[in-house]
């Protein structure tokens, strides 16, 4: 490893041949079970792996987290429709994935009803400047960050 001078927060830079390192783990370890995942599903949420997910989602009620009760499938499929949003670029579970994340962290906060619910997941999923596979990845970070790793042979 490397250290250079810093960057603009302050922080020593550590060169080193991985993408990106930190106590918690390697981004350029994919795990074999990873690689077959998504050779299956692409970057993209199964049904297995948005369970797994919305069981990690937590919402601040009255100061304590409590364990949000998820929407399925066919609410989230219901929502939207109810509300006339249409969803252009949504594969497998990635909707009910960003539905169940919006429910757990914004809700009733800058969120304030299922309808507004809606339309932030049609807004991410839809992103112009948003990769395919953008919010599996930005799960699949977070999990690294925190040290929660994914048991993807599982998730098959």
């Amino acid at each position: 490893m490397d250290r250079e001078a810093g960057n603009d927060a302050g922080f020593p830079l550590i060169k080193t041949n991985a993408m990106y390192q930190t106590k918690t783990g390697r981004y350029d370890e994919i795990p074999e079970g990873m690689k077959a995942y998504i050779n299956n599903y692409g970057c993209h949420f199964n049904k297995k792996l948005c369970k797994e997910a919305a069981k990690r989602m937590y919402a601040e009620i009255d100061g304590e987290e409590e364990p949000i009760t998820p929407y399925t499938k066919e609410q989230v499929e219901e929502m939207l429709e109810s509300y006339g949003v249409k969803i252009k670029r949504n594969s497998l579970y990635d909707a009910v994935y960003v539905a169940n994340m919006c429910k757990a962290d914004f809700l009733g906060k800058s969120i304030v009803d299922e309808e507004h619910l809606a339309k932030y997941v049609r807004d991410v999923l839809d992103d112009v400047d948003a990769k395919d596979g953008y919010v599996f990845n930005r799960f699949y970070a977070d999990c690294m960050f925190m040290n929660r790793p994914i048991e993807w042979e599982d998730m098959l």
